[in-house]
């Protein structure tokens, strides 16, 4: 198997990078606290509570305070893979495009949008986080919606410092056609707003933006990848607003294995596998940190 760890390695570099580019939400990948993998499919996250302030006592002193410290154990649920086999022949006639094209597309167009939008229906449909009611927003009110989502989150005393403020391409449009501009002979004008009151803001395409996904199975060759349930009342998400703090995704396994034609059994064909498992999770300490703002049903 020398040939297929020596791709592997290869490949895996180009296919990481594919997806750090194609993925709205990668950037948050490791930015909270770590994580320890727990049994075969789970992992545990360190959870600390403790008591306020209480009475000095020139007596007694100090007042006795609990403090509690437990591992959250995280039962990770998205196990995904697929497998793909390219002749011999197609991938020398097309000077091993066939292959290369293959590996950089599969990650680009279907492993990248199903993990974004399988993260952000975990996150929007998380117990506990702000919701606001389904509407259809507008140029005219879209700022107030936002706002009221900031004033939100400081009732809650989440920091300011780090929000991002996720949207769809829609609500981007009205958020761009309500900041007011005075253009004056500029050759060059870029109206896009990607920061608002010190916020970030990461547009999110909409396919992947929904409250609630199915994976598919894949139980044939030509079936797989999600699908976002859009028929009820406030499924599609028209922004989040969120500490990233308050959630956190991890990837206990991400594997790419290729086979040779020669290594092949099957075929005379290159065989790819690629394997995921990864899952995503707000923290219950922390849900008054994100606050989903869905849309009417059309």
């Amino acid at each position: 198997m020398a040939n297929s760890i020596a791709l592997a390695s290869r490949f895996q570099p180009i296919l990481d990078e594919v997806y750090k580019y194609a993925s709205i939400t990668s950037f948050m990948d490791g930015l909270t606290k770590p994580i320890e993998n727990g049994g075969v499919a789970e992992v545990k996250i360190f959870k600390i509570s403790m008591v306020g302030l209480g009475t000095y006592s020139r007596t007694t002193g100090y007042p006795i305070g609990d403090v509690t410290g437990t591992w959250e154990t995280i039962t990770l649920l998205a196990e995904r893979g697929r497998e793909f086999s390219i002749d011999r022949m197609d991938n020398e006639e097309t000077f091993g495009m066939a292959f290369g094209k293959l590996a950089g597309e599969f990650i680009r167009t279907w492993v990248a949008p199903e993990v974004d939008a399988y993260r952000f229906a975990k996150y929007a449909g998380a117990v506990g986080i702000n919701k606001a009611t389904p509407a259809t927003l507008t140029s005219a009110t879209v700022m107030a919606a936002i706002d009221v989502a900031q004033a939100t989150l400081d009732s809650y005393e989440v920091p300011r410092e780090g929000r991002v403020l996720f949207v769809s391409a829609e609500v981007s449009g009205f958020i761009n056609a309500a900041v007011s501009r005075v253009l004056a002979n500029e050759s060059s004008v870029d109206k896009r707003v990607t920061t608002l009151d010190g916020t970030r803001i990461v547009v999110v395409p909409a396919g992947r933006f929904n409250v609630l996904v199915t994976l598919n199975a894949g139980a044939t060759s030509s079936a797989g990848g999600f699908a976002a349930t859009t028929g009820g009342t406030g499924q599609v998400i028209n922004f989040i607003l969120m500490d990233p703090n308050a959630r956190d995704q991890a990837t206990k396994h991400a594997n790419l294995k290729i086979f040779t034609p020669e290594e092949n059994q099957d075929m005379d064909a290159w065989k790819v596998q690629y394997r995921l498992y990864h899952d995503a999770w707000c923290y219950e300490n922390k849900v008054k940190g994100i606050y989903l703002h869905a849309k009417v049903a059309a």
